[in-house]
């Protein structure tokens, strides 16, 4: 997921991967105490949760932040709400 998340946010050197990879680490956590149980790195719904969450936290000066934390937690709502995401038991 590192390789597709340092695309979305136009990083194309290694030095940042430590902490693009603790958001991702981060953004799956959020994910899972939200009550999202299943989360695959091969689902698109969730790959873009998760890049949106790194794009709200990553940088020190991002004017557009807010609109992209917007957008993660309205999809983290849909995701958690949605059986689909719930492991049956």
């Amino acid at each position: 997921m590192l390789p597709k998340i340092k695309q979305a946010l136009r990083i194309t050197h290694d030095a940042l991967d430590m902490e693009i990879q603790d958001l991702i680490d981060a953004a799956m956590m959020d994910l899972s105490i939200s009550g999202v149980q299943v989360i695959s790195d091969a689902d698109p719904l969730i790959l873009r949760a998760i890049t949106l969450y790194a794009k709200a936290h990553f940088g020190l000066s991002n004017d557009d932040s807010e609109k992209y934390l917007r957008g993660y937690t309205s999809l983290k709502i849909h995701l958690a709400l949605c059986g689909v995401y719930h492991v049956n038991v």
